[in-house]
């Protein structure tokens, strides 16, 4: 018979076999699985194969004796909890069976149920309620169920016990399954927390519509935990977590306020067109469709139809959907997004600034100053502090010998914009210079250092959109770049959440623009027109990534509805 190996060192109880390739680890373990052996056995792999001693055999046998006690005695466990767990189950299912003969009715002598909201109950403690709603959270603890009833406005505790906790539905109930339940509102007893500071203690309540349990359950097809891809799948589901309803219930206290603060500045709202015929940031990043045998587009931005407004409205602002052609997967960037406008006549480039920073904070303010969104901005961002005025205001040129006293480079690119690197596959950094377009990373990485926002102006002409003003040049001076009024909005963590500009009011200037764009001038008559028939000062800016920043989100795609970014376009 084959002799049976054990390498104390190298050796393996548990995937051994006994052979030289795969001893055992232990003489005890070889001895219990081949009592008849006969062994080998050595330190280490340095030593060679020995004969075992007989007090070496005689501890080993003790040790497999030892080995088959734990054995049995894992068996008897075993065969214990698998009689427990047979007995629990035939248990439950005999409840379960008893549970179906169990008829719940509503007792018409108790007093009439008050139909609220969860997030209208306050009001109503101590009095008998009705309210409906889904199933967010579920505990079964003995003779009591807890369930955290979910409706929109508010999450409610409810309490189910005795007979009311003993029917059918309320053995099988499952997270998601809407309810109606009725009864006691109460005030949560001291020493205790629920959402609310009130519990309602069911005397009726009824399922609605029952969710899947099983393979099916709604835990098995998302969590926290569920890839990227799976949770933009499933983004229908992931809208019913707390996070991001918060995310949302807060763009809609923030819009609310933007326009709150926008109309005490005498501006007004309108609704402008997203089918267009004509471009305002680059013809690259244009949805181009067929519009009853015309092209036509998906707007980038209502400003150019804002400013048309200006002579008969006054100062308006917009909040439209905008769409960008970008082939861009960055956490900054969607195909479509929520753009907040504004354009004003009669204004300075210094008055642009102003009237942003005020929308700025006041906005914030008014949020802060409201329960409600004061309580989602804690949930969401609970270190957040209002920034503070005045905004630091930094012109470009003094941007750029910023990053470079602080050894900020950016990558270098050849003629065609494309990256140069080293020999090792790397990026070239190189310091910046003026005309360089401060890309995001310097931009941000400056806005944290420096730790509050920035009002990043006069940029080259180049690097900006063809409707732009133009800085007057100082005396004397006739050559270098040509810098623009304009300005992007910082902010630390973010980086840019608003891109503004004072605007070309000059008809002959405007028409030079058009040129040098290689812009055909006869589709924007309407926009020409502005200046044809009483010019005036003017600008205006557009905001985006603001939530992103207010609620401290990784990425701009937690912050819409239903992002949409290249190659996603469902659900």
């Amino acid at each position: 018979m084959a002799p049976i190996h054990i390498d104390e060192a190298a050796g393996s109880d548990d995937a051994g076999k006994g052979t030289s390739d795969a001893p055992y680890q232990s003489l005890a373990f070889a001895v219990y699985s081949h009592p008849e052996g006969p062994y080998l056995i050595r330190k280490d792999a340095s030593g060679t194969y020995e004969e075992p001693t007989q007090s070496a055999l005689k501890k080993a046998k003790k040790g497999a004796d030892g080995i088959e006690k734990k054995r049995k005695k894992a068996e008897e466990l075993a065969e214990r909890e698998a009689k427990e767990k047979a007995e629990a189950r035939e248990r439950k299912e005999k409840k379960l069976e008893e549970s179906k003969k169990i008829v719940l009715e509503e007792d018409t002598a108790l007093p009439a149920a008050v139909k609220s909201k969860i997030g209208n109950l306050t009001p109503l403690r101590t009095k008998r309620i009705r309210t409906s709603g889904w199933v967010h959270r579920l505990r079964d603890q003995k003779e009591l169920i807890f369930v955290i009833l979910r409706d929109g406005t508010g999450y409610l505790q409810c309490i189910l016990s005795g007979k009311v906790a003993q029917t059918y539905e309320a053995r099988t109930l499952t997270l998601e399954s809407t309810i109606e339940v009725v009864g006691m509102l109460k005030v949560v007893p001291e020493g205790q927390t629920a959402e609310g500071g009130h519990e309602l203690i069911v005397d009726y309540w009824r399922v609605l519509g029952a969710a899947p349990g099983g393979d099916d359950a709604f835990t098995n097809k998302l969590n926290e935990k569920s890839d990227p891809s799976i949770q933009a799948d499933l983004r229908h589901l992931v809208l019913r977590g707390e996070t991001a309803s918060a995310v949302l219930k807060l763009r809609a206290g923030l819009l609310s306020a933007f326009r709150q603060s926008l109309v005490s500045h005498d501006l007004l709202e309108v609704t402008p067109p997203c089918l267009v015929q004509t471009q305002v940031e680059g013809g690259a990043t244009l949805f181009k469709l067929d519009y009853y045998g015309q092209p036509a587009f998906l707007t980038q931005s209502s400003q150019l139809y804002l400013e048309t407004c200006l002579p008969s409205l006054g100062d308006v602002f917009c909040v439209q959907e905008s769409f960008r052609a970008e082939n861009s997967h960055t956490r900054r960037h969607l195909s479509e997004y929520t753009h907040l406008e504004a354009e004003l006549a009669f204004i300075t480039f210094d008055d642009l600034m102003d009237h942003i920073e005020a929308v700025i904070c006041e906005t914030v303010t008014a949020l802060l100053q409201t329960p409600a969104t004061a309580a989602l901005v804690k949930q969401l961002n609970p270190d957040f502090v209002p920034p503070e005025r005045p905004f630091l205001r930094l012109s470009y040129v003094d941007a750029i010998k910023w990053l470079n006293e602080h050894d900020i480079k950016h990558e270098a690119e050849d003629a065609d914009g494309n990256v140069i690197k080293d020999e090792h596959g790397n990026p070239v950094m190189v310091p910046h210079a003026v005309g360089d377009d401060i890309a995001e990373a310097a931009e941000r990485r400056m806005t944290d250092i420096l730790a509050r926002p920035v009002f990043l102006y006069g940029f080259p002409a180049e690097l900006k959109a063809f409707y732009m003003k133009k800085m007057a040049k100082a005396p004397g001076v006739a050559d270098g770049p040509t810098f623009t009024e304009s300005c992007d909005l910082l902010m630390p963590g973010v980086g840019e959440i608003v891109g503004g500009s004072m605007r070309i009011a000059d008809a002959e200037e405007l028409l030079a623009a058009y040129k040098r764009e290689g812009i055909d001038p006869a589709p924007y008559y309407w926009f020409t027109d502005q200046r044809k028939y009483g010019t005036c000062e003017h600008g205006g800016y557009g905001l985006g990534r603001f939530l992103a920043w207010l609620a401290k989100r990784y990425t701009v795609r937690e912050c819409s509805l239903y992002p949409r970014w290249p190659g996603r376009a469902t659900p």
